[in-house]
């Protein structure tokens, strides 16, 4: 009897407890973390997926299972697995802004699903859901940086279609001269002059929280060139545009070279590892 029970025992110690252990929603969730760290992707979404089973209320499992299948994302890269990984991730995210009220974790699920909905190319989506997490962080220049980038994408491609379809040169400017390019020019300010003033408002925004933003500052010089190539009919705002617009990249060299001179600087007062 005593060797039956020793024998229980031991099963109970090395068999049923590890497993029974390993049942719980944040025990899966602390094993998929282990796996992620040591870049185990697959096997580290398998434990959050149980974590999820077993805890559907738990938004910190569906974070991390949102970012394992980010981390898997590629991209660029259409295909249905990888559309399918994009899916995936989004789901749990906005399962996170479903159940979560905490401020940073409501902030990183919306712009996780607005990184995935500006990589799919669903400006609409990806406006949204930068503006949520704006919501959730007035004081996160990102949001405003990546609604002006999807402002400039939305009305860059359609000015370029245009202009090629009149066989415009790359330095030639809309014209009201020429009724061809008066009636695009006329067509395009309808539709995307208040983006390009969003645009302009949302990095404006951005670098006033960051004013080292030269990210920002790159995008406002592409969106001050937006606005002056719609300017047919006004050749003095046109020229104040583009001006403004050389501000901005003179603005990108010089932060540029502050943060390489500081770089310079940091690696010249190291200590000699010799």
């Amino acid at each position: 009897m005593a060797a039956k029970l020793l024998m229980f025992f031991v099963f109970c110690l090395f068999v049923v407890l590890p497993f029974g252990l390993a049942q719980t929603s944040e025990s899966e969730l602390e094993l998929g973390i282990a796996a992620y760290k040591n870049n185990q992707y697959k096997e580290a979404i398998s434990h959050f997926e149980k974590a999820v089973g077993l805890d559907s209320t738990n938004p910190r499992a569906r974070m991390y299972l949102a970012t394992a299948y980010v981390t898997q994302y590629i991209p660029g890269i259409d295909t249905d697995d990888n559309t399918s990984l994009a899916e995936s991730a989004i789901t749990q995210y906005q399962r996170v802004l479903d159940l979560s009220a905490d401020t940073a974790q409501r902030s990183t699920a919306a712009k996780g699903i607005a990184y995935l909905y500006l990589n799919l190319k669903k400006w609409d989506e990806a406006r949204k859901y930068y503006q949520i997490a704006s919501a959730a962080d007035s004081g996160d220049p990102e949001p405003y940086y990546y609604i002006g980038v999807i402002d400039w994408s939305q009305c860059y491609q359609p000015r370029m279609e245009a202009r090629a379809e009149l066989g415009m040169h790359p330095d030639e400017h809309l014209s009201s001269k020429q009724p061809d390019q008066k009636r695009v020019c006329d067509e395009l300010q309808a539709k995307n002059w208040t983006v390009i003033e969003d645009g302009i408002s949302k990095l404006g925004k951005a670098i006033q929280i960051r004013p080292d933003y030269d990210d920002a500052m790159a995008y406002m010089n592409l969106m001050y060139r937006e606005r002056a190539d719609l300017e047919c009919s006004d050749p003095a705002a046109r020229s104040r545009d583009l001006k403004t617009a050389d501000k901005w990249v003179d603005k990108v060299m010089a932060m540029k070279k502050q943060r390489m001179e500081k770089d310079q600087a940091s690696e010249s007062t190291a200590p000699n590892p010799q």
